[in-house]
């Protein structure tokens, strides 16, 4: 990944009602959910709610489809995934123990018992 496009995603996110609808999506994978729905369920304003979706789609955070009469968003994960990875990059320096409390916490959001990265 590269830098300006960390930057963009990251100051897409940076804003509460893409955060929160990020996040909705994330919980909704790998069915997605129509711009309505997110929209009524976040409480948001339909066209604000489509100027949102729109930053978060340029950010490459997620993506459309249309599904008959209606825009499906999916949240990209293998963009958070390469997001992560960037971050984490030159993690603790080269020492992996440093990183295994970080390491552990996710695989343990992720465990099937809890809604992986929700």
């Amino acid at each position: 990944m590269e830098k300006k496009d960390a930057i963009d995603a990251l100051a897409a996110l940076a804003q509460p009602t893409r955060l929160e609808a990020f996040r909705l999506l994330v919980k909704q994978e790998p069915d997605g959910l129509p711009a309505g729905e997110i929209a009524r369920r976040l409480d948001v304003p339909h066209n604000t709610m489509s100027t949102h979706l729109a930053i978060l789609t340029r950010a490459g955070l997620v993506s459309a489809q249309r599904h008959s009469r209606s825009m499906i968003y999916r949240a990209e994960l293998g963009l958070v995934r390469q997001l992560v990875l960037f971050m984490l990059k030159d993690c603790c320096n080269g020492q992996p123990d440093l990183c295994a409390p970080l390491i552990e916490d996710i695989m343990t959001s992720c465990s099937p018992s809890r809604s992986c990265c929700g």
